[in-house]
């Protein structure tokens, strides 16, 4: 049985919440514990209580959600859901440590200098120290976005699966052009070594493994000429892929394939504290003129921006001219 709410547009601007979150709070999830509607968050519930199919053999059309004013409230949710998978399905989440939410377009942040050894301290010196400063140099974020353009005549006819599906390469695609930006940071002013000749060796990847002390190399990062390159290599044949499906070297580091990266430079990192994601917020859409059909202009966008944030958990590994 569900829970009867009614749809509005006004669910899409209350502050601070997301459409889903506002849809929770009007229909908990903890009220279907037990029922086959369980593992369902409230959106998802919402297309099974409108009969709404978005895959599957039976899949609806775009203009299913249009229904009525209530199933058409639901179709901003498809739209951006379909876009934040596809940007989700990208490498961000392999080489960023953590992300930061913040309320303006500038970025401080604090920076760490811990330079001195960690050495055994006679008991009456001091400790050597540590310290956490405020950023002197702000970082600005950048505003990353997509027009789409698409009459309702156009789509309404489409099956939301493959609809679904070309709104998804929207956002991989979208991504692709912020990760380009995450590897530059990375990259800037990075400890550099050089292979030992004009072509990248198993070798090298071993010299730039050993470079890593007090941190691992967790990860790869290769532009797709050299990640072939890498995973041709005899030492690399039998390596499997993880969970998500990228393979791991036997150093123990995960190959990531990146168009971003430079064709001469190898960039090895520790996931776990090399790189911050900022942003000021989340993937947004015109929610208006969606549930009105008016899809002429759908626009998409995030503003966001990086911060090395442990520079010893990066280092480059330069391959040699000919």
């Amino acid at each position: 049985m569900y829970n009867d709410i009614r749809l509005e547009k006004g669910l899409y601007n209350l502050s601070g919440r997301s459409f889903t979150a506002a849809l929770e709070e009007l229909d908990p999830s903890a009220a279907y514990a037990g029922t086959p509607l369980e593992k369902l968050d409230a959106f998802e519930r919402q297309l099974k209580r409108f009969n709404i199919r978005i895959s599957g053999q039976d899949c609806d059309c775009v203009e299913k959600f249009f229904t009525s004013t209530e199933t058409a409230v639901l179709f901003p949710e498809f739209v951006t859901r379909s876009i934040r998978k596809g940007f989700d399905e990208t490498i961000l989440g392999s080489v960023c440590a953590a992300k930061t939410v913040i309320s303006s377009s500038k970025y401080l942040g604090c920076v760490l200098d811990d330079s001195e050894d960690y050495v055994p301290t006679a008991q009456t010196a001091s400790l050597p120290e540590a310290t956490v400063t405020e950023g002197s140099e702000p970082i600005s974020l950048a505003k990353y976005g997509r027009l789409i353009s698409a009459s309702y005549e156009a789509v309404r006819q489409q099956r939301l699966d493959v609809f679904g599906v070309m709104l998804r390469s929207i956002g991989v695609r979208l991504a692709a052009s912020v990760v380009k930006t995450a590897v530059e940071v990375l990259a800037d002013d990075a400890d550099e070594i050089e292979t030992a000749g004009t072509s990248l060796t198993y070798a090298d990847l071993a010299t730039l493994y050993g470079c890593f002390s007090d941190f691992d190399m967790t990860t790869v990062i290769a532009a797709p000429e050299n990640a072939s390159i890498i995973a041709a290599m005899d030492q690399v044949k039998e390596c499997s892929a993880n969970t998500a499906g990228r393979l791991v070297l036997p150093l123990g580091a995960e190959l990531i394939k990146c168009s971003a990266a430079e064709s001469d430079a190898i960039i090895g990192i520790d996931r776990d504290f090399a790189l911050e994601f900022i942003t000021s917020t989340n993937l947004v859409m015109e929610t208006d003129k969606l549930i009105d059909r008016q899809l002429d202009q759908m626009t998409v966008s995030i503003t966001c921006g990086f911060k090395k944030i442990t520079p010893d958990a990066v280092k480059v590994l330069r391959i040699k001219s000919e």
